[in-house]
């Protein structure tokens, strides 16, 4: 097995991309799967949107209310620093950052949509 495409990068020499006022991301992509680094100010939204990929969010620092699902079965769930939250591919979810929070995402496979700047979502506010 060959060890040619191992790497290693620190976040803070990984670019921070502006995605909307008040909503940053960086990205470290692997070939089947991605680690992002998000940092929302307090009162960002993340709005509805869902993915062919599977997601783990950790709330490293901070706070965000959740909602899950679409129409008449929404879910609300608070996260603080600690939690960890699975969403499984294709669920509708939408998010609120309650204070300046640190939140790091974990994709399967990476979102090609992040990558190539078509994730629109975030324009439909």
């Amino acid at each position: 097995m060959s060890t040619d495409s191992v790497r290693l990068e620190r976040w803070e020499e990984i670019e921070r991309e502006t995605v909307t006022n008040g909503i940053a991301r960086q990205l470290f992509t692997g070939k089947r799967m991605m680690l992002a680094h998000v940092h929302l100010d307090k009162g960002a939204v993340v709005p509805t949107h869902s993915h062919e990929n599977e997601q783990l969010t950790w709330i490293v620092r901070g706070s965000m209310k959740f909602w899950m699902g679409e129409g008449d079965e929404i879910k609300e769930l608070l996260l603080s620093a600690g939690d960890v939250l699975y969403i499984p591919s294709n669920v509708p979810h939408k998010a609120e950052a309650l204070e300046d929070t640190l939140d790091v995402d974990i994709f399967s496979p990476p979102r090609q949509d992040w990558l190539d700047g078509t994730d629109t979502y975030f324009q439909n506010q």
